[in-house]
């Protein structure tokens, strides 16, 4: 549909549009992303979004490693990913065009700071000449934009200094994209209000900034076009836009309520979950506790600790995290507590690539630590998902008494979505009935369905009992070396985490129940994979898309599934941890598909490896 709308400029409508902001690090790239991300949620499209960051701390203004990104994708259909590549890239300086528009889609828009483009500028991002100038960006549209002068001019007369006036310059191409794409500037506006009330000068300038850009929009002749994205038509309901992480802590909160019993959450600050504890720290009026420990170790010391007494214990970190706690989830596991252990993961090993993601801690989550020490796992898929699955998880913990690992990741962590906010009368019921004042009590006397043991607050009369991490005697839970009672332990808690199949949901499959190919994921690799399977069925291929959940244990369909096809493709951002378990739990010789960039997987990656699977069959 094309209208026409002020100045005659064409008004088109559009399905989806994929934008990605770039600059330096200082230049504000991410609050300009997650500002016309909130205001394409208020106007109604669905939403997701790609944030970028650079993993040096500060890195040289203008060079290639501080380029900061963000990619937003706004629909008026159900979408699953930010997108393969942009439409638009608003590149703020050469770093910035260099390194992100090899991404940008032949004929797309390319919006550039063109004062930004300086010899020394240029010469940082290793440009012998400037591209706007030597033809080698004809394959897109070019709009060089004077945007640091125009932004100046508009914040004249104000009490601020240069290096002040140019950190504004962010929001002017705010604005000019806001008049782009038929946006509303009022949800800023509100934003610049509630965050720069009290400092009356910087309000101005950032109002000026970005009504400057529109402005700009409005009276230039450079654009021949605006553009609309309808609203999505969403299932009813009160949605807000979250990130994975806010998710995961709204989760874990409504967990607490559920189970109506205080939430511990002691941490140790560590990218890419520190937001977790920035998120529940907010709560404390909701009995939430926050504990920001010395070190990791003690971080989940203190979660277990809490569990010991009647709490929800807690603790967050990723993967070089995950290793310091290793000796005290053993501990966990020995003593049979309830405990929620969140990994969100980034590309290793060691510091890695902390900004940058990755599904690499699979087999340290399942293997990770000495002896016989089997916990639950269990994995989100989506940035709203983690609600349910934090939510699930202490479902697991609590109901089967045990540890569970909750692996989530960078990409899910900072990326957003729409979510929709549940009735908590739809959530299930957490409250732990202990064994009654009258019955007989023994530590490790076992439920008959679940194996769980009892779970007893210190100082309970008449429950008073030892735990510890030397080995228990069976039942009656006083310290035991007897060989044949290890053994049975031992067994014992495997079989504890293996009941755990019968009492969640079947692995379900998105498309033919058998066939040629089924591509199996876990985790965020949910959005790529979808929507390549669903290109696929539309050109009639022989595809499915299972997803697991809970990685430990399987849903208890899991090998039927797996059987019904002909290959099995399992993408992952490692080099083949799932596959490894399928091929050795399963015995089908399932085939990977591993790339280990720091990156999501595009769509179109996945869709063109099944292509190539599809055509030897």
């Amino acid at each position: 549909m094309t209208t026409t709308k002020g100045h005659e400029v064409p008004v088109r409508e559009l399905d989806r549009v994929t934008i990605r902001f770039a600059g330096d690090s200082g230049d504000g790239m991410q609050l300009t992303g997650t500002q016309f991300t909130r205001t394409a949620a208020v106007f109604g499209n669905d939403i997701s979004t790609l944030p970028d960051y650079p993993a040096e701390i500060r890195a040289p203004a203008g060079s290639l490693p501080g380029v900061s990104g963000f990619q937003i994708s706004f629909s008026s259909t159900d979408i699953h990913t930010p997108g393969d590549a942009p439409d638009v890239l608003v590149a703020m300086n050469p770093a910035a065009l260099r390194t992100n528009v090899k991404d940008l889609v032949p004929g797309g828009a390319l919006i550039v700071n063109s004062d930004a483009f300086t010899p020394p500028n240029l010469a940082k991002a290793g440009y012998a000449a400037s591209p706007l100038a030597d033809g080698s960006l004809k394959a897109y549209s070019v709009f060089a934009i004077p945007i640091s002068t125009l932004n100046a001019r508009a914040l004249e007369g104000l009490d601020m200094t240069s290096k002040q006036v140019d950190l504004t310059k962010n929001f002017f191409a705010l604005g000019v994209m806001f008049w782009l794409f038929e946006r509303s500037m009022d949800p800023t506006l509100r934003w610049i209000e509630e965050k720069f009330g009290g400092r009356p000068v910087v309000a101005e300038a950032n109002r000026r900034a970005l009504q400057a850009g529109y402005a700009f929009g409005e009276t230039t002749e450079i654009f021949h076009a605006r553009y609309i994205v309808p609203a999505a038509h969403l299932a009813p309901g009160t949605y807000r836009n979250v990130t994975g992480n806010e998710a995961t802590a709204l989760g874990c909160v409504a967990a607490a309520t559920l189970a109506d019993r205080p939430l511990v959450y002691a941490t140790y600050p560590i990218t890419p979950a520190s937001d977790i504890l920035h998120q529940l720290s907010g709560y404390k009026s909701y009995g939430i506790k926050t504990f920001q420990a010395e070190d990791e170790i003690a971080a989940i010391g203190a979660a277990l600790g809490a569990s010991y007494g009647g709490a929800l214990g807690l603790t967050g970190t990723s993967g070089p995290g995950m290793a310091l706690k290793a000796e005290m989830l053993g501990l966990a596991v020995m003593v049979e507590l309830p405990l929620v252990v969140v990994n969100v993961q980034r590309a290793g090993p060691s510091t890695g690539m902390p900004t940058k993601t990755e599904q690499s801690d699979l087999l340290q989550a399942l293997y990770g630590r000495n002896g016989e020490s089997p916990v639950a796992i269990v994995a989100p898929a989506s940035p709203a998902e983690c609600f349910d699955m934090a939510v699930e998880a202490w479902r697991i913990a609590l109901k089967h008494m045990t540890p569970v690992v909750y692996l989530s990741d960078a990409f899910l962590a900072n990326g957003t979505e729409p979510w929709r906010v549940p009735d908590l009368a739809d959530l299930p019921d957490l409250r732990f009935a202990g064994p009654g004042d009258g019955a007989t009590f023994y530590p490790y006397q076992r439920d008959g369905t679940t194996l769980a043991r009892p779970w007893v607050v210190p100082g309970t009369p008449g429950r008073e009992h030892r735990i510890g991490g030397l080995e228990k005697l069976d039942v009656l839970g006083t310290v035991s070396y007897d060989p044949d009672n290890h053994h049975r332990m031992s067994l014992l808690r495997a079989e504890k985490v293996a009941r755990i199949a019968d009492d969640i949901a079947p692995l379900e499959v998105f498309g033919p129940p058998d066939g040629e190919l089924l591509i199996l994921g876990w985790g965020s690799t949910y959005g790529a994979i979808r929507s390549a399977v669903e290109r696929l069925q539309a050109r009639g291929a022989s595809v499915a898309h299972a997803h697991l959940r809970h990685l430990n244990p399987f849903p208890a369909n899991t090998g039927d599934v797996l059987r019904s096809y002909r290959t099995v493709l399992v993408p992952e951002i490692n080099l083949g941890q799932l596959r490894t378990v399928i091929r050795s739990e399963f015995l089908v010789d399932a085939v990977g598909f591993n790339l280990v960039r720091g990156k999501p997987f595009q769509i179109s990656e996945i869709q063109m490896k099944a292509e190539q699977l599809l055509g030897d069959q």
